[in-house]
């Protein structure tokens, strides 16, 4: 049961909203359920009743005031059951709008000076309260925290009720776009309201940048109007934006600061990220470096070898918010949203719808009452700035091979994340990294499907003694994962892999077990498909190998029917797992 609070200046405005056809003409029967006195007259039941006569005895008070009258005195509450609840009657909904008003402040059980109200139901599964905010004593209602307290009762009421019980907040959410703001855009034609679209834009801007002049140059570049708040030292003190096609009345753009886009969108916040120190030296960092450096160990474009960057980070990310203090844990995920919504703006039309849902999700995982302010997460935005720097990728190819490389990683990252935030009692960020795991998980199916059929093909392709060597070293270094996984694809393409690590000069034993060491493989749809990604990027081999279904050239002094002399061991990176 969602409340969602507002408050406005127009009586009669919104009585004729509340009984008239609606926008599609989705309102039904239209009447009031509950009123601060139970006697107010009603125009949807009542024929000798009009919106002109409830306007004016919901107003009395105000009007008692004269020049003294409040600018915004009407608060309108809708308070939407889950789509999933079954139908409450009046009766209920009449004990809901009274549970409601009374923990909000607007009239409280025994008080003759409460405010005066409605609740107006024309739809079978919520209800709209309204109430002007001049009290008996013609004092104004003590609202401040006026939406916490009604999204707390609204908790108690799906107990009671027996209804679905959403996750209680913690005042790190972002506001959500207003009443006002949902119809504004059913109106104009847009698929969701302008303050959803700025928020993305705003956090994208900020993925990766490394100076307050390179966030605003992208705000701008983004197609945003922009305005800072500049003191008289000439310094900017706050900014807002605009969508240029979002206009009031009177013609003039309609701003919102950063702060009202989110909570870690404004300015201050913002610098904190930007002056953390410098990015892409961080001591973990080490494969991110050498292609900072120009060594490209693997094929593949800048794009792709970014793409394999990023996926180290993210590796090295979920060990931490697995190992590491709170700090250092919330610091991994402000920076994790970089990289996804680095993803999300770079990624193919066949992946970016689910892509661009999963940075929404995860930015709301990202943040909580845990600060990081001095923890570092350096490394994880040096690679959102080494995508973005690096241009776009296809989800073919090479570039599809590490763009699968790069989803793996988030989705454990993800659920890592879930379980951090479960384990505090952070249930709405915990819910948010379970469903930005659902939709990377989906984005990953989509990417991944060429890449490990290629492999498949290879691995079923083998000689039998090189195919079961293979084999038996996956099955003792993996001997947890259930037998039935060999009739996988991503068996035959660890598989494969092994070969293919081995004829580089590798020890396939070795490398799986580091690859193992990684931590965060109970919670993976497949942990052979996990151990392929893992080993490609250990043993510095292609993400995605030519489709062909020959067996790998095997190297110097390895037969297909033995082991090689001497394989090397995974090359041990500074500060890697």
């Amino acid at each position: 049961m969602v409340p969602d609070i507002s408050r406005g200046s127009k009586t009669y405005g919104l009585l004729a909203y509340l009984y008239g056809p609606g926008k599609h003409d989705e309102h039904f029967d239209p009447h009031i359920v509950a009123s601060w006195d139970g006697f107010a007259p009603d125009p949807g039941r009542d024929p000798s009743a009009n919106l002109k006569q409830l306007e004016q005895v919901l107003d009395l008070r105000v009007n008692q005031l004269g020049s003294r009258r409040p600018k915004k005195h009407v608060w309108h509450c809708p308070v939407s059951a889950d789509p999933g609840d079954r139908i409450l009657t009046d009766e209920e909904w009449a004990e809901v709008a009274r549970r409601v008003v009374a923990a909000a402040g607007i009239a409280e059980p025994g008080d003759p000076d409460g405010c005066r109200w409605i609740a107006v139901r024309h739809d079978p599964r919520h209800i709209h309260i309204m109430a002007t905010t001049v009290r008996g004593d013609l004092r104004g209602a003590r609202l401040n925290g006026d939406a916490q307290r009604a999204q707390d009762e609204c908790r108690r009421i799906e107990k009671d009720f027996g209804l679905k019980q959403l996750n209680p907040g913690d005042k790190t959410a972002a506001k959500r776009p207003t009443s006002a703001e949902a119809h504004k855009a059913e109106r104009l034609g847009r698929p969701e309201p302008v303050r959803l679209q700025l928020r993305d834009k705003v956090r994208q801007a900020v993925a990766g940048a490394v100076s307050e002049a390179e966030f605003f140059a992208r705000l701008t570049s983004a197609g945003l109007l922009v305005n800072r708040k500049v003191g008289p030292s000439g310094a900017a003190f706050g900014y807002s934006v605009a969508d240029p096609d979002d206009r009031n009345a009177a013609g003039e753009p309609v701003y919102y600061g950063g702060s009202s886009l989110a909570p870690d969108l404004s300015l201050p916040r913002i610098r904190k990220r930007l002056t953390a120190g410098p990015l892409g030296d961080g001591d973990g960092d080490a494969e991110l470096g050498d292609q900072a450096a120009g060594k490209k160990r693997v094929p593949g474009s800048r794009a792709a070898q970014a793409r394999r960057g990023a996926a180290a980070a993210v590796d090295d990310a979920t060990r931490a918010i697995d190992e590491s203090d709170d700090e250092a844990a919330s610091a991994q995920l402000a920076g994790a949203i970089e990289i996804i919504d680095v993803i999300a703006v770079r990624a193919p039309a066949d992946t970016r719808a689910q892509l661009l849902a999963a940075a929404r999700a995860f930015e709301r995982a990202s943040r909580s009452h845990i600060r990081a302010e001095r923890a570092d997460n350096r490394a994880l935005r040096y690679a959102a700035r080494q995508m973005l720097s690096n241009g776009y990728t296809t989800n073919r190819g090479e570039d599809g091979g590490v763009t699968a490389m790069l989803l793996s990683a988030l989705v454990l990252l993800a659920i890592a994340a879930a379980r951090w935030h479960s384990s505090r009692g952070h249930a709405q960020q915990a819910a948010a990294a379970n469903a930005a795991a659902l939709q990377l998980r989906t984005a990953y199916a989509t990417v991944a499907a060429r890449p490990m059929a290629a492999m498949a093909g290879q691995g079923k392709a083998l000689p039998p003694a090189v195919r079961e060597r293979q084999t038996a070293v996956i099955r003792e270094q993996l001997a947890g994962v259930d037998e039935d996984t060999r009739e996988e694809e991503s068996w035959d393409a660890l598989a494969a892999t092994l070969a293919e690590a081995e004829a580089a000069g590798h020890d396939p034993a070795a490398l799986l077990e580091e690859a193992r060491s990684w931590r965060e493989l109970g919670t993976a749809d497949s942990v052979t498909a996990v151990m392929v990604w893992r080993v490609r990027r250990l043993a510095d081999l292609p993400a995605s190998p030519a489709s062909r279904t020959t067996p790998p050239r095997l190297g110097p002094g390895v037969r297909a029917d033995r082991p090689g002399s001497a394989p090397k061991a995974p090359r041990r990176r500074p500060g890697r797992y």
